[in-house]
């Protein structure tokens, strides 16, 4: 990736790192570079989360849009996954999400959509880095008449939740919500949209006031859903993350349901009703082996694509499959919407609970989450992606490899910005695993120093 861009859009302290010039800049960049072929005056969402810095990089987004001719539309506070819908339902030329996601409040973030609702390819944002950084001269400096607008979607909200509505035919009455809106961008659109489709609530989190967007709370922090679930004695609990794209659920008895759980129960569901495209799930490198081991008792494929949504909903894309996600809970529905979203995975849970008539529990026991070790092994930073060419180190994991082989897993990984090498092992034996693996990073550390 390049100086600006990282795996999510552009991302730092807000007037630190993300300053208003920046936000400016990539108004003017990211305008010019999603639209230029366009024979009219462009039109482009613009979105945010509850951080009190939304309003000063919203200005300054907005800015940067109109000075290279373009239209901003700005839809105010709505969660992430309602700009991916909106820009198609309204057929805008693109979309703009001022959000950090689940990190605190002093970081901000800049993510841009495409006219179909996609996140940007990684040449699409080196594109635009480039001009940025090197090539601002190539940008229109229209005059007079020709110079953007900005305008309001007053009914960007409640658009959304009625596409929302409409993404399930069940009614939700006699299921009692407890929701977690992490004081961020759910915090309107879950609980219109759930109360709409019938379901009881009892929410926390819900009051943002600029400072308290993921602060102890939402899917990062869900050890007080967890309490609140069995203090309410709901039927099931949902934590959001700060621009609600992401998802963890919880069931009956206070127990997390993570993203792996969510796509194995709704995986698991789609394919008795036809609906799972080639029998496919696609989750990451760093899924739990228990929902391969689903997968292989239901007859349902588990691929595994790269760490990161955008590389699931690749796969998922470039193969034909509709049901994908993250352990984190970026879940993606590709029949209804082009990117993870949090409520509409909500929607879908309920409405397997609603249609099977079982408990949260019951639907979770479709798999065993097996224990994961990791283990941290400390190395040059210039020989840590070569660790396979260390003979000793080669032989060491072969060997642990073969181990782990019948009811197990090894998965080495490196680090992208600190001189790690990351040693994960699932199985059965927590105690085993671990020595296992402490001792291939004891390793590694005496012979890539």
């Amino acid at each position: 990736m390049g100086k600006l861009f990282g795996t999510d859009g552009v991302r730092g302290v807000a007037n630190v790192e993300l300053t208003g010039e920046l936000a400016f800049q990539l108004g003017r960049a990211g305008a010019y570079v999603l639209t230029k072929e366009k024979k009219h005056a462009p039109r482009i969402l613009v979105a945010m989360d509850t951080r009190i810095s939304g309003d000063m990089l919203e200005s300054a987004l907005t800015a940067g849009i109109c000075s290279v001719g373009a239209h901003a539309i700005l839809a105010g506070v709505v969660p992430t996954p309602a700009v991916a819908y909106l820009v198609r339902h309204y057929r805008l030329d693109a979309g703009v999400v001022i959000s950090a996601s689940h990190n605190p409040v002093e970081y901000n973030g800049i993510k841009f959509f495409n006219a179909q609702g996609y996140k940007l390819s990684d040449q699409l944002e080196d594109e635009i880095e480039e001009i940025i950084l090197s090539r601002q001269g190539i940008l229109p400096a229209p005059t007079g008449a020709m110079i953007g607008t900005k305008s309001v979607a007053e009914e960007a909200l409640d658009d959304y939740i009625a596409f929302l509505r409409h993404t399930t035919t069940a009614k939700f009455g006699g299921i009692k919500v407890a929701l977690d809106c992490a004081n961020g961008a759910a915090y309107k659109a879950a609980p219109l949209a759930l109360l709409d489709l019938g379901a009881g609530l009892c929410i926390i989190h819900n009051e943002p006031d600029g400072t308290n967007i993921n602060e102890q709370c939402g899917s990062t922090h869900i050890e007080d859903l967890c309490a609140f679930v069995k203090e309410m004695q709901a039927d099931i609990g949902f934590a959001f993350d700060g621009d609600a794209d992401r998802c963890l659920a919880v069931d009956e008895n206070g127990q997390l349901m993570d993203g792996d759980k969510i796509l194995a129960i709704c995986g698991k569901y789609m394919k008795e009703h036809g609906a799972l495209q080639k029998d496919t799930v696609v989750g990451t490198v760093m899924s739990n082996l228990g929902l391969t081991l689903m997968g292989r008792e239901h007859g349902i494929t588990i691929k595994q694509a790269s760490v990161g949504d955008r590389y699931v909903l690749e796969q998922m894309l470039a193969e034909g499959y509709n049901l994908g996600g993250e352990q984190s809970g970026h879940i993606i529905f590709l029949d209804h919407n082009t990117t993870g979203d949090g409520i509409l995975t909500a929607i879908q849970l309920l409405t397997v609970m609603k249609r099977t008539g079982k408990k949260a529990s019951e639907l979770a026991s479709v798999m065993e989450t097996l224990p994961q070790v990791l283990v941290n092994a400390r190395v040059d930073n210039s020989k840590k992606n070569r660790y396979l060419e260390v003979e000793e180190v080669a032989a060491a994991i072969r060997v642990l490899e073969e181990k782990f082989s019948k009811d197990g897993r090894v998965l080495i990984r490196t680090s992208g910005t600190e001189p790690l090498v990351r040693i994960m092992i699932e199985g059965k034996d927590t105690a085993l695993m671990r020595r296992e693996a402490e001792a291939l990073a004891a390793l590694m550390e005496e012979k890539m120093r």
